[in-house]
């Protein structure tokens, strides 16, 4: 379930309680007339079966309440009603399989930002897999694909492809280019300066390393399981497992590619260059590929589940290209 908080003006409130009212999804609907002084306004809260939560958002959007009052959707850990249980069956689907895309719009927004704290991790996470390169380390590997932040900007791309979303798309690939680029940039520098004090003592990375040959190694698994880490990892953003992204990001070596990208050219490893540039390509295509089709296949899934409950499917207004865009939840 989630709840609803919207501060709405107060010619709007009967119009905003009649929809609630009318949604099947909604339950627990409390009115405090003139309870809001900025904006000023009476505050409307309810709770929302989430697969309900479009509908209702788009409607509240038709009302002008996030323009002149304000809507926040905070997801409920434990609700204990026999109301908000009989919302959630009337509501048609199920919440985990529901998409509530102004949420989306708003989460792949933040995550395709070029931010310090996204250029820290990714330059981290680089530093580990270069490490691990270099003593043929599979928990040193784990641990950096774990630690990167790539795969937020990976789904900016996906919802930006499948939204026709130019803008959102570039702001994603430029802070996977610039994030990367920094990030093997940093290591580079580190792994010359540890060859240079003799911190690292060898010409050339080690010729047999069989706990992390994978990484520069790229073959047609490496694609497929692109592909499914992609799809795995937009279902659990749009259905907020976090338990399973941290399973996407074990799974996928574009952090370990350019770590031992890093490494390779400061020890002048042509071959090894050459397979983690691969590698790393190979991961973030089949990632974004799979990604797309993902969100494809569960807006034409959803209007399907939708048409059969007699629902009009509610979908964002070209998210991020319409006026206020990404203000859909928490505004």
């Amino acid at each position: 379930m989630l709840h609803l908080r919207a501060i709405v003006p107060p010619d709007r409130t009967e119009a905003v309680c009649a929809v609630l009212d009318g949604c099947p999804g909604a339950t627990n609907v409390t009115v405090l007339p003139g309870a809001a002084r900025s904006p000023r306004g009476d505050l409307v809260t309810g709770d929302i079966a989430r697969e309900a939560a479009n509908e209702i958002i788009e409607a509240l959007q038709k009302l002008g309440i996030e323009r002149d009052g304000s809507m926040a959707f905070e997801h409920i850990d434990l609700s204990l009603s026999t109301a908000a249980e009989t919302a959630e069956e009337r509501a048609p689907g199920y919440g985990d399989d529901a998409v509530v895309w102004q949420d989306l719009d708003r989460r792949t927004a933040n995550d395709s930002a070029l931010t310090w704290s996204f250029v820290a991790f990714l330059v981290l996470a680089t530093q580990l897999a270069g490490i691990a390169a270099l003593i043929d380390s599979p928990i040193l590997v784990v641990g950096a694909m774990v630690l990167g932040p790539e795969f937020g900007a990976i789904a900016a791309i996906c919802f930006g492809v499948l939204h026709g979303n130019l803008r959102r798309i570039g702001a994603a690939l430029r802070t996977l280019a610039v994030g990367f680029a920094v990030a093997i940039i940093v290591t580079y520098v580190c792994a010359l300066a540890a060859r240079w004090i003799g911190v690292i003592e060898l010409d050339r990375l080690p010729d047999q390393r069989p706990m992390t040959a994978f990484i520069y190694s790229p073959d047609r698994w490496s694609f497929i399981v692109a592909l499914l880490a992609g799809a795995g990892g937009v279902l659990s953003l749009t259905a907020g497992k976090s338990s399973a992204l941290v399973g996407v990001f074990i799974s996928v070596t574009t952090v370990p590619a350019a770590g031992n990208l890093a490494v390779a050219m400061a020890l002048r490893h042509r071959a090894e260059i050459d397979g983690s540039l691969l590698q790393l390509g190979a991961n973030l295509a089949g990632m974004i590929i799979a990604g797309t089709l993902t969100l494809l296949v569960q807006r034409v899934v959803w209007a399907v589940v939708l048409r059969r409950k007699g629902t009009s499917p509610a979908m964002p207004n070209s998210p991020g290209g319409r006026p206020g865009a990404g203000q859909g939840l928490g505004s």
